[in-house]
């Protein structure tokens, strides 16, 4: 029998349904990255009230609803069918029912076909509720103890050689942290790719999150490249990439503080206020920019 925290949840979300049976509603459901003990109560349940759930794999979402005894049944989206298959779901939304959006592992909708579906929603007026879950790319900067006040997430490198090129190119001047997710078997040459656009700039390479194997590597772009050229690394990883150290302005020189200052002058103003603009500009000190302009 299920628990007592199960059945409270259970209930609320039976309630919850009929109170909005008037209409359709998407929910987008978080799946465990790896560890099956991080589905939520509210996740499980969710599964198990809609009519339907619009999964990335079925095979992969079998074995989930299998270990939890769900039996709502399941339509196929994914990358190559979302505009047949996202038209179908959005057609059934609106005849309302409910469905609920999974991918593979993690959130849906990020770096993930599943933001097509989630759009189409919301500009039909098609409610979308949100069931949250695990996420790669914020529990592998969590575990990277890498800077994670500011940080930006680039998803997948493209397999275009010159988007590729572009996109690194991009980056070379962004000082946060940088999230990407990538395949084991195209971690080498993504390795080779960092290594050229970012020499040693610290680099975090976290796999197997929330597995029995969970490791972060710490190193840089360089020694990566270098060490992993031919040894495979197995699991889903995310790279978690320091960012560019901040660019110092170079101090003008004291001469030109004096011809801003001048210039102030020009403009109308007095030789103390000319002096503290011209300081607050080049970074010399306000007294002796005040000094120079008195002995003129």
């Amino acid at each position: 029998m299920p628990s007592p925290t199960i059945l409270c949840v259970r209930l609320a979300f039976y309630f919850h349904l009929c109170y909005d049976s008037s209409m359709g509603k998407l929910y987008v459901v978080g799946t465990p990255i790896g560890n099956l003990g991080d589905m939520s109560p509210r996740g499980i349940e969710t599964l198990r009230c809609v009519d339907f759930i619009a999964a990335e794999d079925t095979r992969v979402t079998r074995k989930l609803l299998h270990h939890f005894e769900i039996a709502t049944p399941m339509v196929s989206y994914h990358e190559h069918n979302r505009r047949e298959s996202g038209a179908s779901i959005l057609k059934r939304l609106q005849g309302e029912e409910s469905c609920a959006l999974v991918t593979d592992a993690g959130m849906p909708a990020i770096s993930d076909p599943g933001e097509d579906l989630v759009r189409a929603c919301h500009e039909s007026g098609v409610p979308v509720e949100s069931v949250p879950g695990p996420a790669a790319c914020v529990t592998a900067l969590a575990l990277s103890g890498l800077p994670g006040g500011r940080f930006t997430f680039e998803g997948f490198l493209s397999t275009n050689k010159r988007g590729r090129r572009e996109h690194l190119a991009s980056l070379a001047g962004e000082q946060r942290t940088m999230l990407f997710y990538e395949a084991p078997h195209k971690l080498p040459h993504t390795l080779r790719d960092f290594a050229e656009h970012f020499g040693e700039r610290p680099l975090a390479i976290v796999r197997e999150l929330t597995k029995l194997h969970e490791q972060v590597i710490h190193t840089t772009c360089e020694e990566a490249a270098e060490k992993y050229a031919d040894e495979k690394l197995k699991g889903e990883i995310v790279l978690v990439l320091a960012g560019a150290a901040p660019i110092k302005p170079e101090k003008m020189l004291f001469e030109d503080a004096i011809a801003i200052a001048r210039e102030n002058i020009t403009q109308g103003l007095g030789a103390s206020e000319a002096a503290r603009l011209a300081a607050k500009e080049t970074g010399h000190r306000k007294s002796e920019i005040y000094a120079a302009l008195m002995k003129e």
